[in-house]
């Protein structure tokens, strides 16, 4: 830099260069409040600005003034929310520093503006500052940024969704200092309009063409690759007649039709509208050709990617079920979420299984990988599970052979699932693992559940290893309850334990709504967002039809588990709340009584949990009766304790609060009732 006089730059400079300001723009009353670092930014001293627009004049040259005032005044004309500007300010050493505006609108409930809050910085590090930089150097300078900062924001657009929101979005137009802007994609030799931003062009569908030719401006660019200037719509208008109707109603004077290519390929094309424009500088040409040259690299691999995903989701959807068996007495709703990664797809999958005897069967499993090939084996594993279900097998011995079968593939790959036969009649389940997540239940009175489901080696692995013991697990699910499965894709988030996803998905079936398909809406929608988008997710829900009685004859039923300590307490506030409701509140304390005493007979002398029924026998003498069913085998025993004995009178108690008892085989367990006869009633 030798022999050249540069001039310094003051203290005043160097603190405006990193500062950013605020400003409060009152419509109505017409001040202009600046903060102290939007003051240093105009290089004003407290005592120079009254809080009046006008009082920037002396910063901001006529030519900038004229531009900037046009910029927010069609902002707020056009009823945006939002403007940006970039704009020069004279510092008081008469050098130029460009300075850049955002506002933000507020309006009224009719619309009407009046106010506006934004922030004013210094633009230096994107454009240029000094006027010792020449008029070359800045241009150049003023490319570089602009190309640069467009790059940044379309290399993490993935689809042509992604592409369009970029250019579409905030700060879309700045980045081109245009003022409309329309994309067109061509697809099958026609001419897509696939994004539209500015006031004037939203609905301008003119440019779109179902035959690609030279009857429009963007489709002439797009077809001799040739971009074109123009700085009179209205001249353009006498050559394009097609264009005649739009070219007073947009109000732009200037526009540029720019052509896409990759690969030596027009994919697309490019137009940009301008307002007040009487010419296209070199500078600016380089600057919109620069820009088109990223848009047309980024759009390619969009619709590459697009194509991959369609294709990948077209495989992995034929693997699927296209429909779902109807069952009478359950509803089953099912959601299936793709990850985003491409033609990477997963091994997700889910399965209902028309059973012999009134029975389901549901699965929901993952082959390992996210790739066309986890997607095939998928495909095969879910059609000879389903095969071996259908011949009749127990769950167990179901997934032994699905093991046996994954083994005998020519592949590396494994497996995980749970597979589960309900008893849609009885409402017995039979459910066993494979290295996966194990079923979660929702019970009548909103509690949540993960039952311990004894597991096995994932799929292939077991047989691998000579280890195809499956053990089933005996649930019950009573009417009105719901049976979720789902894969690790739901739970899972990267950086966290998976135990906190779980509780998520409980707290979220919790406080959704109750019937299946509703409810795996309700999850999707909050939980799709929630985990990363790299992984595939299967739900599936099977809800037991309520069973409420009729009106005459009513009906309520609970699940008691026998880890739950609360269990019993909670079963005896719902049979309150029900007799009460039903007008038999008089006898709730013999009720309460009996049930604790056949609950905790279960619970202390079986392995399992029970399930609770209380309703109304309305012929031929109107009255209670509780039932307690459970799965063991083993029937009580009245006995007759001593009086030092700490046991053996719940049957004596029953005996003596019931007008009458019994006990009924159940499947493979038993039912305990009692009956209450209703004060003044006849025997």
């Amino acid at each position: 830099m030798a022999g050249r006089d540069l001039p310094r730059i003051g203290p005043s400079e160097r603190l405006s260069l990193n500062r950013m300001g605020s400003f409060d723009w009152d419509l109505e009353s017409g001040t202009f409040e600046l903060d102290e670092a939007g003051l240093a930014v105009f290089d004003l001293r407290p005592n120079e600005y009254d809080g009046r627009p006008e009082s920037l004049v002396s910063r901001v040259p006529p030519e900038e003034g004229i531009r900037l005032d046009r910029a927010v005044a069609q902002a707020v004309e056009s009823g945006r929310s939002s403007y940006g500007v970039y704009f020069q300010v004279r510092r008081r050493n008469g050098i130029r520093q460009w300075t850049h505006v955002r506002g933000r609108i507020m309006r009224d409930e009719l619309g009407a503006p009046y106010r506006v809050v934004g922030i004013v910085r210094n633009a230096t590090t994107e454009l240029t500052e000094f006027t010792v930089v020449s008029p070359i150097e800045a241009g150049r300078r003023r490319l570089t940024t602009m190309v640069q900062g467009t790059t940044d924001a379309l290399s993490k657009a993935l689809t042509v969704d992604d592409v369009t929101d970029v250019l579409t979005g905030e700060g879309g137009l700045e980045r081109f200092g245009a003022d409309g802007l329309v994309l067109g994609l061509v697809e099958g030799g026609a001419l897509r309009i696939v994004a539209q931003d500015g006031d004037s062009v939203l609905g301008l569908d003119a440019l779109e063409l179902d035959r690609l030719d030279d009857s429009m401006p963007l489709a002439e660019a797009v077809l001799t690759q040739q971009s074109r200037f123009v700085t009179s719509l209205r001249d353009l208008s006498h050559e394009f007649w097609r264009l005649r109707p739009y070219v007073r109603s947009m109000g732009f004077d200037a526009a540029a039709f720019l052509p896409l290519i990759a690969q030596a390929r027009s994919i697309g094309g490019l137009a940009l509208f301008y307002r007040g424009r009487s010419d296209f500088p070199s500078e600016d040409r380089n600057l919109c050709l620069g820009l088109a040259g990223i848009v047309a690299q980024s759009l390619q691999r969009a619709v590459l990617f697009d194509q991959e995903r369609e294709f990948a989701s077209g495989l992995q959807s034929s693997m699927l079920p296209r429909h779902l068996p109807v069952f009478a007495g359950a509803e089953i709703a099912v959601r299936y979420h793709a990850a985003w990664s491409g033609r990477d797809v997963g091994g997700d999958w889910y399965d209902v299984i028309a059973l012999p005897r009134g029975r389901v069967g549901v699965v929901v499993g993952d082959v390992q990988g996210h790739d066309t090939h986890a997607a095939a084996i998928m495909g095969q594993l879910r059609i000879a599970l389903r095969a071996y279900a259908g011949e009749g097998h127990s769950p167990a011995t179901v997934l032994a052979r699905a093991s046996r079968f994954l083994a005998e593939l020519d592949t590396e790959r494994f497996a995980t699932c749970t597979y589960a036969q309900i008893d849609l009649t009885s409402g017995g389940v039979r459910a066993v693992r494979a290295g996966h997540l194990g079923p979660l239940i929702r019970h009548t009175d909103g509690r949540i559940g993960w039952p311990n489901v004894r597991g096995g080696l994932p799929l292939g692995l077991a047989t691998e290893f000579g280890q195809e013991e499956y053990p089933e697990t005996r649930l019950d699910l009573v009417p009105g309850e719901s049976f979720v499965l789902c894969t690790d894709g739901l739970v899972e988030e990267s950086g966290r334990d998976i135990t906190a996803g779980m509780e998520v998905l409980a707290d979220t079936v919790r406080s959704g709504p109750d019937e299946a398909e509703k409810l795996v809406d309700h999850l999707a929608d909050r939980l799709w967002e929630r985990w990363e988008r790299n992984d595939d997710v299967a739900l599936l829900v099977l809800r037991r039809d309520p069973d409420p009685g009729t009106p005459q004859a009513p009906r309520t039923h609970q699940y008691i588990h026998q880890a739950d300590p609360e269990g019993l307490a909670e079963a005896r506030a719902v049979l309150r709340n029900a007799l009460e409701a039903w007008g038999f509140g008089q006898l709730a304390d013999d009720v309460e009584l009996a049930a604790g005493e056949l609950l905790g007979n279960v619970l202390l002398h079986t392995e399992g949990g029970a399930v609770l029924t209380l309703e109304v026998l309305p012929d031929p003498v109107r009255r209670i009766r509780l039932w307690v069913k459970d799965r063991s085998s083993a029937w009580p025993r009245r006995r007759t304790p001593g009086e030092a004995a700490t046991s053996g009178r719940g049957l004596m108690l029953i005996d003596a609060v019931a007008a009458h008892w019994g006990v009924e085989p159940r499947g493979d367990g038993k039912a305990v009732w009692c009956e209450f006869d209703l004060p003044g009633a006849d025997a």
